[in-house]
């Protein structure tokens, strides 16, 4: 495993290492990974500061070879970045490839944003010399980027939430240098993913820093990171406790900066009477692979269910029961998350009125760190008294609660927090009954999904990945689509300039034709 010190492109580190572990046997593979001191934090966001000076103004055609680049280059490290993401994930072939093909899918999305240019969103109010009573200035206005970010690798997505996943490619579009934070679950994968990116760079001649990479096994890496005075952003995907300690930590700096986390979310699906009533067996399979997909080790896992209580209900939970029974274990993503699972998913069974629904059936005892589905269930008025049933249960896991009447049901809601989604199982008769009750989740979730799972995240330009508080820090954006990229970018007004000293985009004549507001009507000269 190549493991070179690259500070600036990949990454440098002090004497102390740690090695990559292979869930599924608890062995250690080969590679050492140096952690990195107080020492290479600074250097690496020195030189992001010093690179943001000149890429900020990189020409957007530049800018978009530079990501189809990187996307080329994943590409090109073929079946030894697959093996190697394998080993340190528990991952199967079938899952990382298609992750892969996202995370090149979403350079190439941003390449075309970023070409086409229209992201920035360019205003422009002309002068006014002869408005009575006072004449008004001209004035244009359009985001820019805002600086160094670090981007902390998540663990559930070994590339596409990972080095150059989909932070580090929408901070890249909007002209913000990067230094990733690497997770420690799978350092091998981002080195060979590091290297890509610093192939492209240079491919591109751009700076040094334009993109660095760091190392850690603990914390004091990622402290220091988001303590520093020259990061601008963060971005974190990952558990409710490490994002708002990323947030405390932000907010105490001289100068506060945002923190963009993403941090955890149950995701309720609402089972409603007709439709449980025309297809219960179906919806219960369905629910069962969603459930359970991945070792439940997606943020957007199905893990509360609410239906009123009713003999069809009976009929469903069996079903459901009897589905998680014939599912696989998996292998969990890391010892960590394996152990931290059990525990959780042991102390809400202990939860009062928590009972077992089923559970697997069929566990790999040859290998390590097997996930173990489970559902399970508890009363509407149990539930809504007790807040512990609310929290994330990360893995294969999702509680049934049940209501006696309709107006509990809606009391159940109200008493959940903000998701990622919030999904609804109905049929026609359902849409009707149940209107206001439906139309209250846009209260709570950024997605909110008819007859369909919440796992499978789409990248494309109509997708919210985010919600209110606790799902993510700032609800007002996403982490997938063409719109994270505003995370990175801040609006500036240039008032009463000349031509010839305004940005490009904002110029006379339109230079870059790109669609613009001018004079309160889109224009594309």
């Amino acid at each position: 495993m190549k493991t070179e010190n690259l500070i600036g492109y990949q990454y440098k580190g002090g004497k102390k290492t740690f090695k990559a572990i292979d869930p599924a046997s608890d062995k250690e593979l080969d590679g050492d990974f140096h952690i990195a001191s107080q020492e290479d934090v600074d250097e690496a966001l020195t030189l992001a500061e010093n690179a943001f000076a000149s890429y900020r103004y990189l020409d957007k055609k530049a800018k978009a070879t530079f990501l189809r680049n990187i996307a080329e280059e994943i590409t090109n490290l073929g079946d030894e970045l697959i093996e190697r993401a394998i080993a340190e994930s528990g991952l199967p072939q079938g899952r990382l490839q298609g992750e892969r093909g996202r995370t090149t899918s979403q350079l190439n999305m941003f390449a075309d944003l970023v070409e086409e240019g229209s992201w920035v969103e360019a205003t422009i109010d002309s002068a006014q010399p002869n408005r009575q009573p006072a004449p008004r200035a001209d004035i244009r206005k359009m985001l820019v980027p805002v600086g160094p970010v670090v981007i902390f690798g998540a663990s559930n997505f070994p590339l596409a939430f990972s080095v150059a996943g989909g932070d580090t490619a929408s901070a890249l579009a909007a002209g913000c240098t990067v230094v990733v934070k690497a997770h420690p679950a799978h350092p091998g994968t981002s080195a060979l993913v590091g290297e890509a990116i610093k192939k492209a760079a240079e491919r591109n001649n751009l700076p040094e820093g334009v993109f660095s990479m760091l190392y850690d096994d603990g914390y004091a890496v990622g402290e220091a990171l988001v303590n520093h005075p020259k990061t601008k952003t963060v971005t974190f995907t990952g558990s409710y406790r490490g994002g708002t300690a990323l947030v405390k930590l932000a907010q105490e700096r001289e100068h506060p900066i945002p923190v963009f986390a993403e941090m955890g979310s149950i995701n309720p699906t609402i089972l409603l009477p007709e439709a449980l009533e025309n297809r219960y067996q179906e919806i219960a399979e369905q629910y069962a692979a969603s459930i359970t997909l991945g070792a439940g080790q997606f943020c957007t896992n199905p893990g509360l269910l609410i239906a009123i209580k009713s003999p069809v209900t009976d009929k469903f939970k069996q079903a459901l029961g009897e589905a998680i029974e014939k599912v696989a274990s998996s292998t969990m993503l890391t010892p960590g998350i394996s152990k931290n699972y059990s525990n959780l998913f042991e102390e809400m069974l202990q939860e009062q009125g928590v009972s077992m629904i089923g559970t697997s059936a069929n566990i790999n005892r040859e290998k390590a760190n097997q996930a173990r589905p489970v559902v399970a269930e508890v009363s509407a008025s149990s539930f809504i008294v007790n807040p512990k049933l609310r929290e994330e249960v990360f893995g294969p896991y999702s509680l049934l609660v049940t209501a006696d009447y309709e107006v509990q049901l809606q009391q159940v809601v109200d008493a959940l927090h903000g998701q990622l989604t919030a999904s609804v199982v109905a049929d026609e008769g359902d849409l009707k009954k149940y209107k206001d009750l439906i139309q209250g989740l846009v209260n709570i979730a950024g997605r909110v999904i008819l007859n369909n799972v919440p796992t499978g995240v789409e990248v494309i330009p109509s997708m919210q990945h985010g919600g209110p508080f606790p799902a993510t820090t700032d609800g007002r954006f996403t982490s997938v689509g063409t719109g994270a990229i505003k995370r990175f970018a801040r609006p500036v007004a240039w008032q009463n300039w000349s031509n010839d000293l305004l940005p490009d985009e904002l110029k006379d004549g339109n230079p870059l034709e790109i669609w613009r507001m001018v004079d309160h009507k889109w224009t594309k000269e």
